[in-house]
């Protein structure tokens, strides 16, 4: 899915955000707000993944969503 669809549906998205990265906190997805690379930024935060390991997860969750 196009990332300005997620950004623009955030609220409805941030849900399912959760669901796939559960220590991502309600004030985490808040401050997310859809930003993409303050979501990517927040999991590598939380996960202690690569950059690249965060924005291929990034690319295969959006990528689903309908």
């Amino acid at each position: 899915m196009d990332w300005n669809r997620i950004e623009g549906s955030w609220k409805q998205f941030s849900g399912k955000a959760k669901e796939q990265w559960g220590k991502l906190t309600d004030d985490d997805l808040a401050q997310i707000d859809g930003n993409r690379e303050q979501l990517e930024g927040k999991l590598q935060e939380r996960y202690g993944k690569t950059k690249d390991d965060v924005r291929k997860e990034v690319d295969h969750w959006s990528g689903q969503m309908h």
